[in-house]
């Protein structure tokens, strides 16, 4: 598997002390489906950083953990969490307020960039892959005409979006065969980009190259493990107040915060519509619904370096990683991202 290290640790890379004089610090991006214990790793690469002089801060790429008072159901970091390591993007804007992949690639370029003017290594932590991606990687975002959108989801809505895909498979067939005819949403996307900037939505997509140095670091689980975590969240988020906080924050939510996996389901249950029980076995559905998807999409990334998550040498190899990536030892391998075949995870069965 070119680029990716095997999940059971077989490419390990040897851990080479620290000498204090590195080539190229990178940004490490830490990825994985939710709840593979992504937050954890990075606070524990901060510390060991820091045991050898090396200053290192958080730098969230999960957008609904931007939102302030979206803390239990989106498993914000604990107070004590960001007191061991300093967190960035976290609590930044309001729950009415919109965020959108392109305003959030420039605010967390800004702050990548403020943190390395000052000496201290970002480590990238959590998120969807677009947003983990967007931070680090050659991905431009065109600009939107509302009318225009409009227009493509009223047709959507009207005449079905099958009408819409076949228009995209006409126009931009290099897209049309990277998407998924059921996701119309992406498919209105794609028309609306198509007719704004008059180029094919495929010119736009995003290709496995960083504009800013980088490592990045996946954490995959064995499907059962990673059920039995989610289960686990989800009953603990229920059990510290997701109800309540949900039902302090539903007045508050804008369209963009209120598709937040769980906030829409609490709802439903605050209406009378689903009881407790119900509600708590469909979010606890949903979200291993999304960690398949999160695998996939990680999964077609070949610079990914993939740990098993229960190795007990996970933090060591995490550094190991990192130690090679800083002396360029990735680079050649790298900036071919694009030519590999794609990694499949999820078969630790």
């Amino acid at each position: 598997m070119d680029g990716a290290d095997d999940m059971d640790g077989a490419r390990e890379p040897a851990v080479t002390a620290h000498d204090g004089a590195r080539p190229s610090t990178r940004v490490v991006s830490i990825v994985g489906p939710t709840a593979s214990g992504k937050t954890g790793l990075g606070i524990a690469i901060a510390r060991r950083l820091a045991e050898r002089g090396e200053r290192a801060e958080i730098v969230n790429a999960d957008a609904y953990q931007m939102y302030r008072g979206m803390d239990v159901g989106t498993a914000k970091a604990s107070a004590d969490e960001r007191a061991a390591v300093p967190h960035h993007l976290l609590d930044v804007i309001e729950p009415d307020d919109a965020m959108s992949v392109a305003r959030f690639q420039r605010m967390a370029r800004d702050c990548i960039a403020d943190l390395q003017a000052r000496g201290i290594r970002p480590i990238l932590v959590g998120g969807s892959g677009l947003y983990a991606r967007a931070a680090i990687d050659d991905i431009t975002f065109p600009g939107t005409d509302p009318a225009v959108r409009a227009r493509l989801e009223e047709r959507a809505e009207r005449e079905g979006p099958g009408v819409l895909f076949a228009e995209l498979e006409r126009l931009d067939p290099e897209a049309a065969a990277r998407m998924d005819p059921r996701n119309p949403r992406r498919t209105v996307r794609a028309l609306e980009v198509i007719e704004v900037t008059g180029r094919p939505y495929s010119a736009s997509l995003p290709r496995y190259r960083y504009v800013i140095p980088s490592v990045q670091i996946g954490l995959d689980l064995p499907r059962a493990e990673l059920d039995r975590r989610i289960d686990l969240r989800t009953r603990t988020m229920f059990d510290d107040g997701f109800v309540d906080e949900v039902r302090r924050l539903r007045p508050h939510l804008g369209a963009t915060a209120s598709r937040a996996l769980g906030y829409q389901q609490v709802i439903d249950h605050l209406d009378g519509l689903a009881d407790l029980d119900e509600t708590r076995l469909l979010v606890a559905q949903r979200t291993k619904r999304l960690a398949r998807k999160q695998m996939g999409w990680f999964g077609r990334d070949p610079r990914i370096h993939w740990l098993q998550a229960l190795n007990p040498r996970l933090v060591d190899l995490a550094m190991g990683i990192i130690d090679v990536a800083d002396g360029g030892g990735y680079d050649a391998v790298d900036m071919h991202a694009d030519e590999y075949v794609r990694h499949r995870l999820g078969d630790l069965e």
